[in-house]
């Protein structure tokens, strides 16, 4: 899908859905034209008209620095990778691809990141920020890409917060026995929290992995415009501002994949402590039945000459000394504070 849109009255306005059926003159050239998902005769038509080759999807998806970053017939192509569906369980990156020429903005794009659809409401809108030339397009385009993943570092620290009180159980307790007691969470909240932890990583991760990308753009971007001296104050100021606002992000996802890795350590910890206690139970069932067991051995020999053998009191005795053989045991362990 080809869109173009063209400046009017320093404003971003829909000028074209589709290759355009006349010819444009090189003053018609749009500000910004977005190739969502782009058939080849979209390619081939932007290709024409600014005189460029745009790159296949495959080689928007190289990770070598010169495959993303170059200039070729007058035209500066900076792919990043962007994080997409970052609401959704499966969040992605995506590879977008920024050809400045001119005054002009070629974007490639595969996914429907909602950065791009929340720039253009804003950018349409009548207190919008002036729009003059495709520069300026990307910048705002690489801003909403940040506020969308700061969205997304808030919600997911809020996440890690909820988290952290379900695996400590901050002040919950409960009356047993006359006394509180803290409460452990079961096997099946553990379950769920380390689900949920590893979707927060994951979202982390990609997160994390497009601030790179966008920092190497911006930093590329910028020698290019030192190189021409074509940069302006206004976007000295705005990229200054985007570099901060992704080192800042980036100091923050840093921060927050350091407390998933501590939530994992300690839910972890607390599945090993649960299993130590259903081990700690059975080894203490089978130390209180351990005597009863010899007793009953013992007596269940086949000797003739075991003294209570055919006394009347024998039986009770035998079952009498059962009973204080496993409670000795036991009375020793609560004494011990083991149980």
């Amino acid at each position: 899908m080809l869109r173009s849109y063209r400046r009017e009255n320093s404003y971003l306005v829909l000028a074209q859905e589709g290759i355009p059926t006349e010819t444009s003159g090189p003053a018609d050239v749009p500000v910004w034209i977005d190739l969502y998902n782009p058939a080849p005769q979209d390619n081939r038509y932007v290709e024409q008209l600014l005189g460029i080759s745009l790159p296949t999807r495959e080689e928007m998806q190289e990770i070598e620095v010169s495959a993303r970053l170059y200039q070729e017939d007058g035209a500066e192509f900076m792919t990043l990778t962007a994080a997409s569906r970052l609401e959704s369980d499966e969040p992605t990156n995506t590879p977008i691809t920024f050809v400045l020429k001119g005054n002009t903005l070629v974007t490639v794009r595969y996914e429907e990141p909602k950065a791009f659809a929340n720039f253009v409401v804003r950018a349409q809108r009548s207190n919008a920020v002036p729009v003059f030339n495709g520069e300026q397009i990307m910048m705002g385009l690489i801003e909403a890409l940040l506020d969308r993943m700061a969205d997304a570092l808030e919600r997911v620290g809020n996440g890690i917060d909820q988290v952290s009180r379900q695996v400590f159980r901050k002040g919950k307790t409960e009356t047993r026995k006359g006394r509180a007691e803290k409460v452990s969470p079961s096997g099946d909240d553990l379950q769920a929290v380390i689900e949920r932890i590893g979707q927060d990583g994951d979202l982390l991760t990609k997160v994390r992995e497009s601030l790179v990308s966008i920092n190497r753009v911006l930093t590329y971007h910028t020698s290019v415009e030192q190189q021409d001296k074509k940069v302006t104050k206004e976007a000295k100021a705005r990229t200054k501002v985007l570099y901060r606002d992704v080192v800042a992000l980036t100091d923050q996802a840093t921060f927050l994949s350091s407390k998933v890795n501590f939530l994992l350590d300690a839910t972890l910890g607390l599945i090993n402590l649960q299993q130590n206690q259903i081990i700690k139970i059975f080894s203490v069932a089978a130390v209180v039945f351990l005597p009863p067991t010899l007793v009953a051995s013992i007596y269940g020999m086949n000797f003739a000459d075991i003294p209570e053998l055919k006394w009347m009191f024998g039986y009770p005795w035998a079952l009498g000394l059962m009973v204080v053989s496993a409670i000795l045991p036991y009375l020793y362990f609560k004494r011990r504070r083991w149980l």
